[in-house]
């Protein structure tokens, strides 16, 4: 790798690093919330919401990873033109395409990486959380079930324990069961293990030894049942607001999982294609990143006269416009509106097309008016609301000034 190469592949991984960085932590702001109210009041300890994070982060990486391309190529070719390094570049013979040659390579490993973040570090993180939540259930039911103490925290159910040995063994169990149609089950039993069940993700209770008292209702039907061993699911309380709330993310399914639901849709006869959408988007999605390399070169190229807000503000407009086209043409491919498999090509498509151009006139160094203009009104609209809240800022201080009252010496 020459000089001038290693230079700017090392400027562009400094530049990237930080947006990873960046990106990830305010898409981690709401989650981050979140965990600190439920450490405060929910009893969720400072290592288990760590844990929790740090399972969401390769999540929101995925997303990040392609942003943080444009931007870190944009920065750095904005960079050397503002430095006129990029004069004296082309003066020494290098032309456009050999100057972007890092920025492919970097494209290139990016997108390698970002590939194997969705197809195999994101399914594990997922996994991974689903797990750790559980855990976090199963402790807590653990700590909720106290000795000689009536516990009221279970829907529809009172459950009392003479003993407790360990975690998870109760002795000398009563469990007072009351269905939603009204009907009453007592079981008594001289034995309760609590049991974790992974596959259904909730909390058993399994009794041993004891009897079951079985009462309508209206009172007219009594049954008694002696059993050597008797199970009842435990719904932990709170527990479907907390894993709604905390999996909400982490709904994605894997490559092997969405195969298999398409082809048990296919043999059922039913519709496949939200699943197709959602197969086509892990390899449509990771594709940004070869396309956003270029396009934030030509972008630092052509803004370099705005400086570095004016480049930000137009990646992040080309980032917005590409997200918003992404859901436009997914929900387009899930109602079969559009074929599911190439509606996710679509915003890679325009993209693409808006990226040779750029790159087409960078060349020829001819002007994109057309572009200049899109920036100028990007940094207009900016500087406007800036204004606007700066001056609603200096009025409502001087309102607050005339309010108060006058000192007396």
């Amino acid at each position: 790798m020459k000089t001038i190469h290693r230079y700017l592949f090392i400027e562009l991984l400094k530049v990237f690093s930080i947006s990873v960085v960046f990106v990830t932590t305010i898409f981690l702001l709401e989650q981050m919330l979140f965990m600190s109210d439920m450490i405060a009041n929910r009893g969720l300890t400072f290592w288990e919401g760590l844990n929790l994070l740090a399972f969401t982060c390769p999540v929101f990486m995925v997303i990040s990873l392609p942003f943080s391309v444009l931007v870190a190529a944009g920065a750095v070719f904005n960079q050397i033109c503002g430095d006129n390094e990029y004069i004296a570049m082309k003066t020494s013979g290098w032309s456009f395409f050999f100057l972007i040659r890092p920025v492919i390579l970097f494209s290139v490993l990016v997108y390698i990486a970002t590939n194997f973040a969705i197809f195999y570090i994101s399914p594990w993180a997922t996994q991974s959380f689903r797990e750790e939540i559980f855990r976090i259930m199963q402790r807590r039911a653990h700590i909720d079930i106290k000795p000689k103490t009536f516990n009221y925290d279970f829907q529809n159910l009172v459950l009392y324990a003479n003993d407790k040995k360990g975690e998870n063994i109760l002795i000398d169990v009563f469990v007072a069961d009351k269905s939603d149609n009204g009907d009453l089950k007592i079981i008594l039993a001289k034995q309760g293990v609590i049991i974790s069940d992974p596959g259904t993700f909730k909390i058993k209770l399994q009794f041993k030894d004891g009897t079951v008292h079985d009462m309508t209702k209206d009172g007219k039907s009594y049954n008694i049942l002696d059993f050597a061993r008797y199970e009842r699911y435990l719904e932990i309380p709170d527990v479907e607001r907390l894993k709604k709330r905390l999996t909400r993310r982490h709904k994605d399914l894997s490559y092997s999982e969405l195969k298999k639901k398409i082809r048990k849709n296919q043999a059922e006869g039913k519709n496949t294609d939200r699943y197709e959408v959602r197969l086509s988007k892990k390899f449509s999605f990771p594709f940004a990143c070869l396309i956003f390399g270029v396009l934030g070169a030509t972008l630092g190229i052509k803004l370099n006269r705005s400086g570095k807000s004016g480049g930000m503000l137009v990646s992040l407009f080309v980032v917005v416009l590409y997200y918003i086209t992404m859901i436009f043409s997914q929900n387009l491919g899930s109602h079969g509106l559009i074929n599911p498999t190439f509606s996710m090509w679509i915003p890679n498509i325009w993209l693409f097309a808006l990226t040779f151009y750029l790159a087409w006139k960078t060349v020829h160094e001819t002007p994109f008016t057309i572009f200049i203009q899109l920036r100028d009104f990007c940094i207009s609209g900016f500087e406007f609301f800036r204004n606007f809240y700066k001056r609603k800022t200096l009025e409502k201080q001087r309102q607050n000034s005339a309010t108060l009252p006058f000192k007396r010496n």
